[in-house]
């Protein structure tokens, strides 16, 4: 089966990083699109970066264009999300999601699995 899990969160300062972790495992990255998404208390979730082996990364938004990267270990079947000069207005709850193919939506819904999400708090 499918199956997405997240780590790496927790409480950070502004101006550092932290790197999440998405392992995946029941199925080979180069056949799906890798998202990942952030949703903060009252706002929708928001699609920041995606990755398809094929076709390398697809899109990203100007809140954390030049900060956030994503990277791939295929061997591991891992996807990696690091986050850099992190703000207050980062904190969210940090998810990675697997749609098959790559077609790399910014979308929520094009998404099929979804890891249990991982809280990054910046602190103020």
């Amino acid at each position: 089966q499918v199956q997405l899990v997240e780590s790496g969160g927790g409480l950070v300062q502004p101006g550092g990083s932290l790197r999440l972790s998405c392992a995946a495992s029941g199925f080979i990255l180069d056949y799906y699109s890798i998202g990942w998404f952030r949703q903060a208390p009252g706002k929708e979730r928001e699609g920041l970066l995606c990755i398809a082996s094929s076709e390398g990364r697809k899109y990203d938004v100007d809140a954390v264009k030049g900060r956030f990267t994503i990277s791939t270990d295929n061997a591991n079947n891992t996807v990696y999300f690091q986050m850099s000069s992190l703000k207050p207005e980062d904190t969210a709850v940090y998810y990675c999601a697997a749609d098959w193919g790559t077609v790399c939506s910014k979308f929520a819904y094009e998404y099929d699995y979804w890891g249990q999400g991982t809280q990054v708090t910046v602190s103020t």
